[in-house]
């Protein structure tokens, strides 16, 4: 019998480890569920849990991933527009949405302190279709 998996975590990479648990923390609403010295934490929003690890250089994949119209993470929310709104109170900027998308969803792109690709979604009501 295989081994019942109970969560996959994440790891960015950051080079301001301070400025990462500042953004996540006060900006999203994570929580810091721990650290480890000055180079590595956890943060959680509800059941899910990203780490962050501080190194030396800027995380090689955040320019693939913004010039390929890819993601880092992609977090769930009950109310995208009342988070939008939030986020750019806060003067984070919006890079696109909120926006309806086919799949259901109805959704954000922002980007953290790092230059991190995120997606924030809430999920839809499927749209009936006609008999």
């Amino acid at each position: 019998m295989a081994t019942r998996i109970t969560g996959i975590t994440p790891q960015l990479r950051t080079t301001d480890i301070e400025a990462s648990i500042r953004f996540y923390v006060e900006v999203l609403g994570f929580t810091l569920a721990f650290r480890w010295e000055d180079f590595y934490a956890g943060i959680c929003a509800g059941d899910a849990e990203i780490h962050l690890k501080r190194v030396d250089a800027p995380d090689p994949s955040v320019g693939y991933v913004a010039a390929g119209d890819h993601l880092h993470l992609y977090i769930h929310v009950e109310d995208v527009d009342a988070m939008a709104a939030r986020l750019r109170a806060q003067g984070v900027p919006i890079i696109a949405g909120p926006v309806d998308r086919p799949w259901n969803t109805r959704e954000i792109v922002l980007r953290d302190d790092q230059g991190h690709t995120l997606y924030v979604s809430q999920a839809l009501m499927p749209k009936e279709t006609a008999s």
